[in-house]
């Protein structure tokens, strides 16, 4: 089963399809405060595999210390990502990416984002294939996905470092970069003189056609 769970994981990234690890992941603590080591080593093992999310199930449905469960796994996944070797464990399985232009865009918005090291992407979506290509990538820069579309943006909350929010489309280029500078600002992703990265497809609306690379000033 661990050999499946680890193929599953990475065949899921390198699609660049969302993949949750779920189910029986603290199962001690449907009836008991603290979770068992072998529990904490799943749901870490799960995390340095790159899923992108981490589910509970009985211990925050119907079990007695559901705001334990949830604190306990959200303080295993934050210890893990915090590890020196958890990085290096990421960029090794990163997949190569597809011969598309979108794929390219993302693999370059992950590269410019690092080398200027920057605190956030904003990306433009309506699909939510933006987010996800840029998520497959697993940028140290966090991922601020900008969708006007509410059933978009709940998809986008579960793939790994994306933060989705709802907003209208972007107008034009201009709107493109003053209202992405906006978002990060005021979700808390960067401040006043702060670069930011931001990626769109244009024309703007359009599924899948992502070719606008941009490099913004927050407050300029």
């Amino acid at each position: 089963m661990p050999g499946i769970q680890k193929t599953l994981t990475r065949l899921a990234r390198r699609l660049g399809k969302p993949v949750v690890v779920a189910t029986q992941m603290l199962e001690s603590m449907i009836t008991a405060p603290v979770p068992t080591r072998a529990e904490v080593s799943d749901v870490a093992t799960a995390v340095f595999e790159g899923a992108d999310a981490v589910m509970l199930s009985a211990e925050s449905a119907s079990g007695q210390y559901p705001r334990e469960a949830v604190a306990t796994m959200n303080r295993i996944a934050e210890a893990v990502e915090s590890e020196g070797i958890y990085p290096s464990i990421i960029e090794a399985q990163r997949a190569a990416p597809e011969a598309t232009g979108a794929d390219a865009i993302a693999e370059a918005t992950r590269d410019v984002a690092e080398t200027l090291d920057l605190k956030v992407i904003c990306a433009w979506t309506s699909s939510g294939s933006t987010g996800m290509r840029i998520a497959r990538q697993r940028p140290r820069s966090a991922i601020l996905a900008l969708t006007p579309i509410e059933a978009v943006a709940r998809r986008l909350a579960v793939v790994w470092g994306v933060h989705p929010v709802v907003t209208d489309d972007a107008r034009d280029e201009r709107d493109m970069a003053e209202r992405a500078c906006r978002h990060a600002y005021i979700e808390g992703f960067a401040g006043e003189g702060e670069r930011i990265i931001i990626v769109a497809g244009v024309p703007f609306g359009t599924p899948g056609a992502t070719n606008n690379l941009r490099i913004a000033t927050v407050g300029a």
